[in-house]
């Protein structure tokens, strides 16, 4: 079966609306990860039929979940989740963080054969950005959800969230958290033929009054 009708039957499995448009962009992102992982290791799945469900359909079923207009994804690592989500909303803006250069390379050269002017990449530490004014701040690679906000809560506005991929929830990694945000919703997330449990965790600031 062909990379377009796997991704087109995964998709169907979800309550995600997908244009031709996209499925070709994400088909395309895969073959890039597929070619540049050959000499630059971006990632341990080598398949590009598992990279549909492990990288494409893990990112987007977060679709339906991001209602801010302006992200930032810490820690994307090869562009994931930011370049499938930036590709199902060319509406919002995408800010793509990762300190590895070889990773950011690759993630320039995605944004630029994919046309995708709503995303900028940064090859940086995450707290040691200092501009940013963001309204949701997402990962799905960060070792610890205290880590993941601690290290960037400076970047967050006032009434912005966090968005957290995760798969098992540890209750002892919900209590790392700092004392000023809490988990404001837990969703599960059906991700097709993927194995094993995937959530989303919306974190927010305590309301101090």
């Amino acid at each position: 079966m062909s990379l377009q009708s796997t991704l087109r039957t995964l998709v169907s499995q979800t309550d995600l609306s997908v244009s031709d448009v996209q499925i070709e962009k994400l088909i395309t992102f895969v073959e890039l990860i597929e070619k540049w992982n050959k000499t630059y290791n971006l990632s341990s799945i080598k398949q590009p039929q598992e990279m549909l469900v492990k990288h494409i359909l893990d990112s987007i079923v977060v679709t339906p979940h991001l209602i801010a207009d302006k992200i930032l994804d810490v820690g994307t690592g090869p562009g994931l989740p930011g370049i499938p989500l930036a590709i199902m909303y060319p509406d919002k803006t995408f800010t793509l963080v990762d300190s590895l250069g070889k990773r950011m390379r690759f993630v320039k050269q995605a944004v630029f054969e994919l046309n995708l002017d709503n995303v900028t990449p940064l090859q940086t530490r995450i707290e040691s950005l200092q501009s940013g004014n963001f309204d949701c701040i997402i990962s799905r690679a960060f070792a610890s959800v205290g880590d993941f906000v601690k290290l960037s809560e400076h970047l967050l506005t006032n009434n912005g969230h966090f968005l957290a991929l995760k798969g098992q929830i540890q209750n002892e990694e919900i209590s790392s958290l700092p004392k000023d945000f809490l988990v404001a919703q837990t969703t599960p997330l059906l991700v097709p033929s993927l194995n094993g449990e995937r959530h989303l965790l919306k974190i927010v600031r305590r309301c101090t009054s």
